[in-house]
């Protein structure tokens, strides 16, 4: 499938666990459909049948453990080519709005930095898998590494499902973060960090400031 230039908007969030993603893509999905836009919400593994069983693989398959960083780095890859292919690139062809729980940033930092695997290859592993579907702005939760995991890991008990992702050791959360930051300043034109420390109204707000900046039709 050739994927050519869209016609919609594509958002996509970051950051390390426990940073508050959800919770700001609902509050920015709720303010778009009320404002009349059909909007579409995928997140990352996931979005399709074959993404779905790539997550559940990924996140919560017990005998997954001992799972190698190049088999993840590529299973996070398969689910993002379906995802685009199937989902998105349509989406934006239609003219929607598209806002992604994770994309490409997710396993330049988890799999590149994280488990430090050549960068060189996942850029274009990731590049491979895209296409030239690539979003338009970026929202970088950042907050500390340390609380971030703790709220995670308070969430998943919660939910009575334990995540292999969420129980690496905390200098890998340590090197998640940096690699965000580090990206973040070399693509200053995409990704905008947003201080995740703020209560929930104030980081809001941070990203309606954003987005009334980038898109003139956003405060229309």
């Amino acid at each position: 499938m050739q994927l050519t230039m869209h016609k919609g908007r594509f958002i996509s969030f970051e950051g390390s666990e426990g940073c508050g993603k959800s919770t700001q893509i609902r509050l920015l999905l709720e303010q778009l459909e009320q404002g009349g836009r059909k909007v579409l919400l995928t997140r990352e593994p996931g979005g399709t049948v074959v993404g779905e069983r790539i997550r559940d693989l990924l996140q919560y398959t017990p005998e997954a453990s001992a799972m190698s960083s190049e088999a993840e780095l590529l299973l996070f890859a398969a689910s993002r080519a379906q995802l685009v292919r199937e989902i998105i690139a349509p989406a934006l062809q239609q003219g929607q709005w598209v806002i992604a729980d994770r994309f490409l940033d997710s396993t330049t930092v988890y799999q590149g930095l994280g488990r430090g695997l050549d960068l060189e290859a996942v850029r274009t592993i990731n590049r491979f898998a895209i296409g030239e579907v690539e979003p338009d702005l970026t929202f970088l939760l950042d907050m500390d590494a340390a609380e971030g995991h703790e709220r995670a890991k308070m969430v998943s008990q919660a939910e009575g499902r334990s995540d292999r992702m969420e129980d690496q050791p905390p200098d890998f959360f340590e090197r998640v973060r940096q690699g965000y930051l580090d990206l973040a300043a070399i693509e200053k034109e995409r990704i905008v960090i947003i201080d995740a420390s703020h209560s929930i109204e104030e980081v809001h707000l941070s990203i309606q400031n954003s987005l009334k900046k980038k898109y003139d039709e956003f405060s229309a």
